[in-house]
């Protein structure tokens, strides 16, 4: 017997539909990821099966004498007391429980004697799960787990959950996350519970066929029925006596059709985009930067960022990468150092803790202050129109900002930043929330956007999609830029740590990969040092050059110069409206163009630096 058995469940809150007959079944040591579109009923779904909400109707069984924790999507304002009698607060107060508590607290990095009012939103969302975790449920339900998270504690939560014995069904926007947590996906999509026994990539694969299929189906039900429509139409007109088994056949269809539920619409993003600034937005050289008598929060960082650049701040929680940003755009003076702007910057920021919305407004008034249109560049579009391109029906456009979830709040707050002219987006933390297709959407319209992206996130696969270059903190108030995302940046560490361990005590280490300064000159030829800036390379590598490498050495930096130049094009290419009325393989095909690129440009630096350091 599976230990969660929900059998046609039925929840409806004024409007469709949320479970409409949905079934699931949860076996013991699964991980199943729950998706679906936000407002779908993922959060009232796990509500059900932890016994906080009853459903219209339909039933919820459990295995015999087995334990639910859930851990929810927002985080709770009443609760109080010390860290560890939050964590304990879990269970029955037994004194191998509270053993199990302090040993929780420690694993998961936290002061058991701190107040759980004073900590920041990821401790909370840590101590939480700490205290979800103290009873050794059989079942842990998670509502957007890595919301408030930094990498390094999302690797331990994915660590933990793939150590833990018991089942998981959790909801997360996190596509990496979910990639390496989940055994099976459950997708919600109209009301209807879709298992598919595969990780999240081939699920991606398979749900793209179906939704095809469907549409296929559709386009067929909805021809057949207008040639019978056609045909009774006819038939009354000239007076013949109709075939009544046709008839019935034409209700029937009428009926499959009325009864169809479409799929909610795809938010379309339209930005309102300034005058262009100049090519080089900031400049920052040996900028030091701390709070009174304290340690520098940013010590020594220099980079220069261009028009055009998508930036990814990378970093755990409290090492200031906010900071930085206030630096850059000059919130804050540094202490040491300078930071020259550009002209012409108009800056829009996407506030990660959502202090820019007021609860008691409703969604309208938040975007358009109480106009009825708001302008895009040139166009104005009706307040009603534009919120429906981000999912909110003129319904819901008039209720208040309060009654919103998370994931609405965030498309709330892209809807009102996209209505700013500007050619600088400061986006602090926009995934939380979000669900994927939405997140998808927003990557490549930011990939498309032709002014300056700074993102703060630990989204990983949003990092890769998007950035051009990150930057990275390091420790002791020490911030430093790497070429590409995430896993860009991961690979460097990695090399870095091989070249290390291979090079043995006392060697010294790799200063990784270089940035965009370090680029080669298209003419680059022999260098008077021994090696390229940032590369150190073991004894055994310093052997000379043969007569194919120098030839490969010397062309490279033509070749850097033409992917480029390639890269260029293809994105003047998307951001091009009319290029999505293309044939669909034209555009997947340039699409993953624009992908391979970069991972080719990185190659041929690396393949550079690798041959210059031995010219």
């Amino acid at each position: 017997m599976a230990l969660v058995s929900c059998r046609q469940l039925r929840v409806a809150f004024g409007g469709p539909l949320l479970l409409d007959d949905a079934g699931l079944q949860l076996e013991r040591g699964e991980r199943v990821g729950l998706l679906g579109r936000n407002g779908e009923g993922k959060s009232t779904l796990l509500k059900i099966v932890a016994g906080a909400l009853r459903p219209d109707s339909g039933e919820v069984a459990f295995e015999s004498g087995i334990r639910v924790s859930r851990v929810g999507q927002e985080l709770p304002e009443e609760v109080a007391g010390t860290t560890l009698e939050v964590v304990a607060s879990g269970g029955h107060h037994t004194t191998t429980e509270e053993h199990h508590a302090a040993r929780l607290c420690s694993l998961l990095h936290l002061d058991p004697a701190q107040s759980f009012a004073t900590l920041s939103g990821g401790q909370k969302r840590r101590a939480l799960l700490g205290r979800a975790l103290v009873s050794e449920p059989d079942v842990l339900l998670l509502d957007e787990p890595t919301n408030h998270l930094d990498l390094d504690h999302i690797a331990q939560l994915e660590s933990m959950l793939q150590r833990f014995e018991g089942s998981i069904l959790f909801v997360t926007h996190d596509r990496a996350f979910l990639q390496r947590v989940a055994t099976r996906i459950l997708e919600l999509d109209r009301g209807r519970l879709t298992s598919w026994a595969c990780d999240y990539e081939t699920y991606l694969q398979r749900r793209d066929d179906l939704l095809a299929s469907e549409e296929k189906e559709w386009v067929n039900l909805d021809r057949k029925l207008a040639q019978e429509e056609e045909w009774i139409r006819r038939g009354i007109k000239a007076r013949r006596t109709r075939n009544e088994g046709r008839v019935r056949a034409l209700q029937r269809l009428r009926a499959e059709r009325a009864a169809r539920r479409e799929r909610v619409g795809q938010v379309r993003f339209a930005m309102a985009e300034a005058e262009r600034s100049t090519a080089k937005v900031v400049e920052a050289r040996g900028v030091t930067f701390g709070y009174g008598e304290e340690a520098p929060v940013v010590r020594d960082f220099s980079a220069v960022i261009q028009r055009g650049d998508k930036v990814g701040i990378i970093g755990p929680n409290g090492c200031g990468k906010t900071t930085l940003l206030n630096l850059l755009l000059g919130r804050l003076e540094p202490g040491e150092g300078s930071v020259k702007h550009g002209a012409r910057l108009d800056i829009a920021w996407f506030d990660q803790l959502r202090e820019q919305l007021d609860p008691d407004a409703t969604v309208a008034w938040s975007v358009s202050g109480g106009n009825d249109f708001v302008a895009l560049g040139d166009e104005r579009r009706h307040i009603y129109a534009y919120l429906k391109d981000f999912l909110f029906s003129e319904e819901r456009a008039r209720q208040p900002v309060s009654s919103l979830s998370g994931g609405e709040r965030s498309r709330l707050l892209l809807a009102r930043l996209f209505t700013r002219p500007a050619n600088v987006l400061v986006l602090d933390e926009p995934t939380n929330d979000l669900d994927t297709d939405t997140l998808e959407l927003l990557e490549a319209r930011l990939v498309e956007y032709a002014g300056t992206v700074l993102v703060v996130s630990h989204d990983r696969a949003f990092l890769d999609n998007l950035c051009t270059s990150s930057i990275v903190f390091e420790g002791n108030g020490a911030f430093r830029e790497y070429v590409g995302g995430y896993s860009d940046w991961q690979r460097v560490v990695r090399r870095r740590e091989e070249e290390s361990a291979a090079s043995g005590p006392g060697a010294r280490k790799s200063g990784g990969r270089k940035s965009a300064s370090a680029r080669p000159a298209a003419n680059a030829g022999p260098t008077a040092g021994g090696g390229a800036a940032g590369e150190t390379t073991a004894p055994d590598a310093r052997r000379r050059l043969s007569f194919r490498e120098r030839q490969e050495w010397t062309e490279l930096p033509g070749r850097i110069e033409a992917l480029e130049h390639e890269l260029h094009e293809i994105e003047r290419r998307l951001s091009d409206p009319a290029f999505f009325q293309a044939d669909p393989e034209a555009i997947r095909a340039t699409t993953q163009r624009a992908r391979e690129i970069p991972d080719e440009i990185e190659r041929a630096f690396e393949r550079w630096g690798e041959l210059d350091a031995r010219a």
